[in-house]
């Protein structure tokens, strides 16, 4: 079974998109999306990616988001992608104007274009109302709402922010991140029992007024160069902690780019740039799923 592919990247999240939107798909994607996110996401036997992105019909908006993680788990929403696949749909004439709305499994969402000749170079995203409730994340902690909570992981006390932008996150601010040690640290937060649905973890550094650094943990798929929603729950989090201003453009630098996020009463913003890396053909009868090792 050939199947076309498109490799895309957002602020360095890159992810392996299938058209599904005509009909010609081979059946095996739809019936099995979560296994082929396995296969192809590896970057050794498959196409290498963060994961793996299926676009599709929609009843309600211009299309549908399915978004899988390396591990095979579904996402609710993704930042990144959904930019990447309003550019896909702009520039292969699917949905040629400078405003869309993609379905996802956290609600419709609402882009914004901005074009350069016949492509699209960066896709404004309203990603809704930030869920601050502990059991709308969810979390298992008591309140109205989770900010800069001691807790403790691993033995040592954190300070988190808890909330949630379609997926739960888990917000912490910390003076280093260069040495900080994600590749153990990660997991710890991602598993931990307070949060029954697992966790994406943003540490995050203050550089300036309105200004962030940030690295994070995406549950399914580790330590990635950037998340966006990660980015708006971060922004959020510097909000209700003092750090950053309501309403203002709040600039986060993530390890595969920049990211502006703008917090308001009604909605979270987020702005960033999105490309095509290439669009290639891949044997699936070919690819056999890659055996992990212990």
């Amino acid at each position: 079974m050939k199947l076309h592919f498109t490799k895309m990247q957002g602020c360095g999240n890159d992810y392996v998109y299938i058209d599904c939107l005509t009909g010609t798909t081979p059946g095996g994607v739809l019936r099995t999306p979560e296994s082929l996110a396995v296969r192809l996401s590896d970057r050794h036997f498959g196409v290498g990616g963060d994961g793996l992105v299926l676009m599709l019909p929609s009843a309600v908006a211009d299309a549908r988001m399915r978004m899988f993680n390396l591990d095979g788990s579904e996402g609710r929403m993704c930042g990144n992608a959904i930019r990447c696949v309003a550019k896909y749909l702009y520039d292969h004439d699917i949905v040629r104007r400078p405003t869309m709305t993609i379905e996802t499994l956290s609600g419709i969402k609402e882009l914004s274009l901005t074009t350069k000749g016949d492509t699209v170079l960066s896709v404004t995203v309203n990603m809704g109302r930030a869920a601050l409730a502990p059991e709308k994340i969810p979390v298992r902690l008591p309140g109205d709402r989770v900010v800069q909570r001691p807790v403790s992981v691993n033995g040592h006390t954190y300070l988190l922010t808890c909330v949630s932008m379609g997926n739960p996150h888990a917000v912490l601010f910390c003076d280093d991140l260069d040495t900080l040690p994600l590749a153990s640290l990660g997991p710890s937060f991602e598993n931990h029992p307070l949060f029954p649905e697992r966790v994406n973890t943003e540490f995050v550094k203050l550089i300036g007024r309105n200004q962030l650094q940030m690295r994070v943990w995406e549950r399914g798929s580790g330590e990635t160069l950037a998340c966006g929603t990660g980015a708006c729950a971060a922004a959020v989090a510097a909000v209700l902690g003092g750090y950053c201003d309501r309403g203002a453009d709040i600039r986060l630098t993530l390890r595969g780019g920049e990211l502006v996020v703008r917090y308001t009463e009604e909605a979270v913003t987020m702005t960033g740039g999105c490309q095509t890396v290439f669009e290639g053909t891949i044997d699936l009868d070919d690819t056999a799923a890659p055996e992990r090792g212990a």
